[in-house]
């Protein structure tokens, strides 16, 4: 593991101190590393192991990518879509996939860095490889070799697919703290303390400050469960994840982003130009992010140079993009990974990092966060596959909810024929990002933390149609669902989630 050299030697010092005695060699050892704070970054150390090693299937201790043939073939054959979709929108520009960057453009670059808002490069002729509703048509028409057909019902829903999802019975249980119906942060923030704190969010506070001292990532994982003061959510976040900057970690995480920034100067890919026209067409045109417009320049650039992120690859159901070398033959040898990160961004790809900015005003912190998330979390949201945390185990679980707890909406959608999974999926394959108030969707986002578990996106999903049922019944036009369901910025995550999982 990374960490294994420093802690090791930091171990050897410790064993040479002289707070460790020979004659209670256990007992001595034991009290110097508790004092010197190793036991508990041993522990963390495990906590994350265990975590992103509870995420992957495997077979006699090997990962596997994806256990179910047709999903395989439909990821396969959707990754030759894609890189279909490049190949032809570099051969009509009449660009390369990647080049060496000209000097003036490298400088032009360099000189705006801080504000990329101000580079000006001509993107109408790119387009986005594909958006969510390809996605979802890709999606809609899989089709299990165990399932006969009626008619033309798997284009509806997701019933032709056989996955295991949770029962309501099942969310109920592992949000148990929502269920309970115990205070929330974000239910109501003047709501009154049960100690000697003025409001719960006082406590809360008071709490979470307790919470990052004592520097233990189960124990901050626990606490985003009743929800996190803003003021300490990046902190924790960073804790849980495992990616916070240590004293002396501090200048190898710059350098290594230095070090990325360098590739974005030196290399032109063609997938920058990508990234530039998604942030364009999302963030910069969103009132509450556009002000990020110029750190999300950064963060993506650098993202696509990023080469650990090819880690997820080992337990994705995705394969990255491979392209030949120019002038070269065919050959494994000549063969690369585009982009070095493998991860071809879609229209709305920002958005996964846009919230971010709202936690870190250090792009480095906010970088590393971003990207510890993507491949714990965001990766599952645009690749084919059977895991339980998956985009289609998140649409099945949307649609059973739905079909077993709103029957008369379900019914209402079906006779006006209208699939109930095309109006939310812009919303379970962005994360809710872009649909939600920022301060809203950082609340469901600690409890994707809190829970390990992105089945969240799918209850709140059913919770926001279930709320909006009385409108939806009155209208029987795409068009007009559609409007019903178009601003979210009414709705309030914690207290919706909790009348949801609290009703009988």
């Amino acid at each position: 593991m990374s960490n294994y050299n420093n802690f090791f030697s930091d171990m050897q010092r410790m064993m040479s101190s002289t707070n460790v005695k020979k004659s209670q060699f256990k007992e001595t050892l034991l009290e110097a590393m508790k004092k010197a704070g190793m036991e508990t970054e041993l522990r963390n150390t495990v906590f994350h192991w265990v975590r992103s090693h509870n995420n992957v299937e495997s077979v006699n201790g090997y990962p596997i990518k994806e256990p179910l043939g047709y999903l395989r073939k439909a990821q396969m054959q959707w990754e030759k879509r894609i890189q279909k979709s490049l190949n032809s929108m570099c051969n009509e520009i009449g660009v390369p996939l990647a080049r060496y960057r000209p000097a003036a453009d490298r400088d032009d670059i360099l000189e705006k860095w801080n504000e990329l808002s101000t580079y000006d490069v001509d993107l109408s002729q790119y387009r986005p490889v594909y958006a969510p509703k390809d996605f979802l048509e890709v999606l809609l028409w899989i089709r299990s070799p165990n399932y006969q057909h009626i008619d033309s019902a798997g284009v509806w829903d997701f019933t032709q697919i056989p996955l295991k999802v949770k029962t309501f019975p099942e969310l109920r249980s592992l949000f148990v703290d929502i269920s309970r119906g115990q205070p929330l942060l974000g239910v109501n923030p003047h709501m009154p303390s049960s100690g000697n704190f003025p409001t719960l969010e006082a406590e809360r506070t008071s709490l979470g400050e307790k919470v990052l001292g004592s520097d233990q990532a189960p124990v901050a994982q626990e606490f985003l469960k009743r929800g996190c003061p803003r003021c300490l959510r990046g902190r924790l976040w960073a804790q849980v994840l495992g990616c916070d900057i240590k004293p002396g970690e501090r200048k190898q995480r710059v350098d290594y982003f230095k070090e990325l920034k360098h590739r974005v100067l030196h290399y032109d890919l063609m997938v920058d130009k990508l990234i530039i026209k998604d942030v364009q067409l999302t963030a910069s045109n969103d009132d509450q992010y556009f002000v990020f417009e110029d750190v999300l320049y950064q963060v993506m650039l650098c993202f696509s140079r990023d080469t650990e992120v090819l880690n997820v690859f080992n337990h994705s159901a995705a394969n990255p993009v491979n392209a030949v070398l120019k002038n070269k033959l065919a050959s494994s040898e000549n063969t690369v990974v585009f982009p070095p990160s493998g991860v071809i961004p879609f229209h709305g790809f920002t958005m996964y990092a846009s919230p971010f900015c709202y936690l870190y005003d250090d792009p480095v912190a906010l970088y590393f966060t971003f990207r510890t998330f993507y491949m714990r979390y965001w990766y599952r949201l645009h690749e084919v596959s059977s895991h339980e945390q998956g985009i289609l185990s998140l649409c099945l679980l949307f649609e059973k909810l739905l079909q077993r707890h709103e029957p008369q909406l379900w019914y209402h959608f079906k006779q006006i024929k209208i699939a109930p999974i095309r109006l939310v999926f812009k919303w379970l394959m962005r994360g809710f990002s872009g649909h939600l108030p920022p301060e809203q969707l950082l609340f469901l986002w600690d409890l994707i933390l809190a829970y390990d578990s992105l089945e969240v996106l799918s209850l709140l999903a059913v919770a926001i149609i279930s709320f909006r049922k009385e409108n939806l019944l009155q209208v029987d036009t795409l068009q007009n669902v559609e409007a019903v369901l178009a601003d979210l910025s009414s709705i309030a995550v914690m207290p919706l989630l909790q009348i949801t999982l609290m009703r009988e």
